[in-house]
């Protein structure tokens, strides 16, 4: 069986930190792809070690964004 998840991915520094927000895995990598790569892995270490019970149906229809705010300053 396929789940599906959503993952968000933000720069921080040299590194790319990858993030499950389903589960609250988190990955990182040098590169988007690698992150991307790790945190599959991660994903799919965690459901293997902890089993897919309580693993949500699909996603949240979670939606993500960048925002704007005016800074003082």
């Amino acid at each position: 069986m396929v789940k599906k998840f959503t993952a968000v991915i933000t720069k921080e520094a040299k590194w790319y930190v990858a993030h499950c927000l389903e589960l609250g895995v988190v990955s990182q990598g040098e590169t988007l792809e690698e992150a991307r790569a790790n945190l599959q892995e991660a994903v799919e270490l965690y459901i293997e070690s902890f089993g897919d019970e309580g693993v949500p149906e699909g996603s949240p229809g979670a939606y993500v964004y960048q925002l704007e705010a005016e800074v003082s300053g």
